[in-house]
């Protein structure tokens, strides 16, 4: 018996690895709002105001993006906010 296996046009691989992805903070019981604002403005030298801004996202809209960029750098992100605490996910954009 013979199958064909059809290519699906659709998917575009060299287009999708151009594609950044994005780290998402997540919302959690667990953590001060002023130590997520706190660990934005260490970990991605925001300002005041836009590390607040982050938080407040989080806060009210249970996540925020807070990073993008290549693979790598998304999974160093999440990484370094695992290691203070952040619940953070990386996804596609």
């Amino acid at each position: 018996m013979k199958t064909d296996v059809l290519e699906d046009p659709a998917i575009d691989e060299a287009a999708d690895a151009d594609r950044p992805w994005i780290v998402v903070v997540w919302n959690d019981p667990v953590n001060l709002m002023t130590y997520v604002t706190w660990v934005f403005q260490t970990l991605f030298g925001y300002s005041r105001e836009k590390a607040e801004r982050l938080m407040w996202d989080v806060h009210t809209k249970g996540k925020a993006a807070v990073s993008s960029g290549s693979r790598e750098r998304a999974e160093g992100d999440v990484a370094r906010l695992h290691a203070r605490g952040l619940w953070a996910t990386m996804e596609k954009n």
